[in-house]
């Protein structure tokens, strides 16, 4: 998707290209840039919608005809319509409209939902391995969480693997995967504690090289991370906030 190129200090033309504020300011006339921003939205976050259908199902085979059939309300319907761009968040337009979506759907016929008349959605179907996807379920911690914290929990650890793997594909693209792989503990691990003696071995730089690659290599995944939320959010002032509440997911706290 194009970014605008201004390099003024307001952000806002260029977050304006964000996917969901280009959702957003394309509810009343709808494009298909708009249309693809929303399917791009949903592959990446398909997996923690599942989870959370999934917890409410009683088995997996219901949780993907569910999962499925909302993507197709989402995408051919008018959902947008009670989105409040002063709350747009999508990730809690997403919660609100997925709940919507069973409230209306829960007592229907079984059998209905996997026909159901809903066309099949056309999202790319590597991107959904439900197979993958039911193995990571049941991994879950289930008796400590309601669904909707296990979908918050999922949405956040959906985002930092789409910033890590955006940050190796750039390394893997500089030719730099090494690099990356053996610098990659080092985004979770105290910088005291960071062993980058051992990591100049591996590497053959010297220490002093290898400390300064491993602080660039936080600095672009924080630009990545912020990056990643904003395509989420409505506005720029809202991403932040998005960043602390996600890691206050990961916590589990309130």
């Amino acid at each position: 998707m194009a970014r605008s190129s201004s390099v003024s200090k307001d952000r806002s033309p260029r977050f304006a290209t964000t996917r969901w504020s280009l959702v957003l300011q394309a509810r009343d006339r709808p494009s298909p840039d708009s249309r693809e921003a929303l399917a791009d939205l949903c592959r990446a976050y398909w997996y923690p919608l599942y989870a959370l259908i999934r917890r409410r199902s009683r088995d997996g085979h219901e949780a993907q005809d569910l999962t499925q059939g909302f993507f197709a309300r989402l995408l051919e319907k008018d959902f947008l319509d009670d989105v409040d761009p002063a709350r747009g968040r999508f990730r809690a337009f997403l919660l609100a409209a997925v709940k919507h979506f069973l409230a209306n759907e829960w007592d229907k016929d079984q059998a209905a939902k996997r026909g159901g008349g809903h066309r099949i959605v056309t999202l790319d179907a590597p991107s959904f391995d439900w197979d993958s996807g039911e193995s990571r379920f049941l991994m879950e911690p289930s008796h400590e969480l309601t669904a909707e914290r296990l979908f918050e929990r999922q949405w956040a650890l959906a985002l930092l693997d789409r910033v890590l793997n955006r940050l190796r594909d750039e390394h893997a693209d500089a030719g730099k995967i090494a690099q990356f792989e053996t610098l990659q503990p080092f985004l979770s691990t105290d910088r005291d504690a960071a062993n980058y003696a051992g990591a100049a071995m591996k590497l053959n730089m010297t220490e002093a090289a290898v400390r300064v690659a491993a602080h660039r290599l936080r600095k672009r995944y924080r630009t990545l991370l912020r990056d990643e939320i904003a395509h989420t959010v409505a506005t720029p002032e809202e991403v932040e906030d998005e960043l602390r509440y996600l890691f206050t997911a990961l916590k589990g706290q309130e």
